[in-house]
């Protein structure tokens, strides 16, 4: 088979309309990131954990009731003459699953506590069913701004949405109200987001609220991507439940520290994987389906020089890192740490977005199924043998299968009749062997550091100052070795960056 042709100048500039989503999370990052660094040092450690079992309890319905109809407007509303039937259709439906998730916090919270061992999360049972209510009501609000091509408006209610969400979350504790004052604050913004979701998302959509006959077509689509979000969140955070069950509130706080992530992967890969969608219906309308593969090559190479050289830092400054953030208190965090920044490097490719923009969701179906079979078991043998450290490698096991089921049904998405495509086609090789080898490059020279001035960083003074020079050393270390590998291969990293800058549609 030969090699996949380049993408045309047109299809270069679709990953430049995620510009605007990219700078406004890069901008937010740092509020989002705040929540969890400030929490920890005003909390402590049981109520560290206490405040992450709550918002785990959130997120999981949070992503599971949806059940596929948000998402589906990716795939509608490009190909649609009237919008407004599926944008109030959405928006109807999310109010409906927001009641139903609030009911289920207040009557499941009381069990489930009693599973975590932890009564006082009995305490804040009412504000978090009001908060996962309306937030689930609110759902729609950036997605029906993007999934219309209106980046640059998605971009601004991110920003606005992200930072009243950080200062709901942050200044409740810092002035001394604790968990409940966040629970309160963070109700209200939610509250706040779904006004604003119908304020915003019908302008200028023309066509009916709603229609039966769109409704159905759309609960068609979305069913089987729903049905596999039903397995795929409980999957992603059985991780969490089962070591919040087997542990203390103070030690599930050290595990998720060593979960945490910083937001580089939502920063880069949702807006990435959602212009993507949008570009390939595009495609699909115009009948140039032909170069759908170049549109997913040309993403998956430019998240490649991103993801897999942060995934290689966070292993190598691991203790660097969660000192500085979190402090020395979390130092027994790291080798979970280090097992968990894997799915950074597992999400090079957007998979899940080409099959969705192509109809293909039963495919998502069916790798979150497998994900959720292999789960059981290796989660019981990991926390039960090996604890916490069981949980982590048991979550990284079963995504790597998952990601492996998905990969293989790539090709079929975006083959043409006039051309089957194959693995070797649809992965960008060069770029993958590239950024890898610069990254482990730079990494072997942060261990390296690390090993020759291991006596000089116990002796820092304390302070938030002194703890952040050892990572930022490593930083600085990590980012030269780097660029001056990949410089060396061909690729000039400024250009790889320039290429999701803002800039009009092509």
């Amino acid at each position: 088979m030969s090699a996949s042709p380049a993408a045309p100048a047109s299809s270069s500039s679709f990953l430049g309309k995620a510009g605007p989503l990219v700078l406004a999370r890069l901008f937010t990052a740092g509020l989002t990131l705040s929540i969890p660094l400030v929490l920890a040092r005003v909390l402590s450690l049981e109520e560290y954990g206490t405040y992450y079992q709550l918002f785990l309890i959130s997120t999981t319905l949070y992503y599971v009731l949806p059940f596929g109809v948000v998402q589906s407007l990716y795939y509608f509303l490009p190909r649609a003459e009237h919008r407004r039937p599926y944008l109030g259709q959405t928006m109807l439906f999310m109010s409906l699953a927001g009641v139903v998730a609030a009911g289920l916090v207040y009557l499941l919270l009381e069990p489930v506590s009693g599973l975590f061992s932890n009564p006082r999360l009995m305490d804040y049972r009412l504000p978090l069913a009001v908060y996962t209510g309306l937030l689930l009501g609110s759902f729609p609000l950036e997605v029906s701004l993007t999934s219309q091509g209106r980046t640059r408006q998605s971009a601004v209610v991110y920003l606005a949405s992200d930072t009243l969400r950080a200062a709901a979350m942050v200044v409740p504790c810092l002035l001394g109200t604790s968990l409940w004052g966040m629970m309160v604050a963070v109700s209200v913004f939610a509250g706040l987001r779904y006004l604003a979701t119908w304020v915003v998302a019908l302008r200028g959509a023309t066509g009916p609220l709603v229609s039966g006959k769109l409704m159905r077509e759309q609960l068609a689509y979305a069913a089987p991507f729903g049905a596999a979000m039903a397995l795929s969140i409980p999957q992603q955070n059985a991780h969490f439940y089962v070591v919040a069950s087997a542990v203390a509130p103070a030690l599930y706080a050290l595990y998720r520290v060593g979960c945490f992530q910083l937001p580089v992967v939502d920063l880069l890969y949702t807006p990435t994987s959602e212009v993507l969608m949008v570009r390939l219906g595009e495609l699909e309308k115009q009948g140039r389906l032909d170069e759908a593969v170049g549109a997913f090559r040309e993403a998956s190479g430019k998240l490649a020089f991103v993801f897999l050289p942060f995934a290689a830092f966070l292993f190598a400054a691991a203790p660097e890192f969660i000192s500085a953030l979190f402090g020395a208190k979390f130092l027994p965090a790291v080798p979970v740490f280090r097992v968990s920044v894997l799915g950074v490097a597992l999400s090079i490719l957007p998979m899940d977005g080409v099959l969705r923009a192509r109809g293909h969701t039963r495919a998502i179906f069916l790798s979150y199924l497998v994900k959720a079979l292999v789960t059981v078991p290796l989660l019981w043998v990991g926390v039960r043998y090996f604890g916490m450290m069981g949980g982590v490698v048991s979550w990284a096991l079963a995504e790597v299968v998952g990601k492996a089921t998905l990969l293989v049904r790539v090709p079929a998405a975006l083959s043409t009749p006039e051309r089957t495509l194959s693995i070797r086609d649809v992965i960008p090789w060069g770029e993958l062997g590239k950024a890898g080898l610069s990254a482990v490059a730079a990494g072997a020279g942060v261990f390296a550091l690390r090993f020759g001035l291991l006596d000089s960083w116990g002796g820092l003074p304390e302070g938030f100052l002194w703890r952040a020079l050892p990572l930022a050393i490593a930083g600085v270390l990590f980012v030269i070795g780097y660029m001056a590998v990949l410089h060396a291969t061909g690729i000039r990293p400024l250009r790889v960056l320039a290429s999701l800058r803002p800039r009009g549609a092509g």
